[in-house]
């Protein structure tokens, strides 16, 4: 659906951002930056994942809920998923 391909490209977006957080961290462990400096970038990278990761989440949410005519099982059970990826990772 279009609002899964929006949230889906934007996930994509965030994590090859991260990718790029992580390389330029790696390069300043190769030049012996200082550990503070890499610290903070560490942290912002583990930042911009815990993003990624709550908006996918959020997205999962919204496509397991998003049927209209659901019973209250199942819609029950769907939650339940959901909240469970969230409980297991999060």
């Amino acid at each position: 659906d279009e609002q899964w391909q929006k949230n889906k490209d934007a996930l994509l977006a965030r994590l090859k951002r991260t990718e790029g957080q992580l390389r330029g961290i790696q390069a300043m462990i190769e030049a012996d930056a200082e550990c503070e400096k890499v610290a903070q970038q560490m942290a912002a990278a583990r930042k911009a994942l815990d993003r990624a990761f709550y908006n996918m989440l959020s997205g999962v949410m919204e496509r397991e809920l998003a049927c209209r005519q659901l019973d209250s099982a199942t819609a029950h059970e769907r939650l339940h998923y959901a909240t469970q990826l969230l409980s297991k990772y999060g």
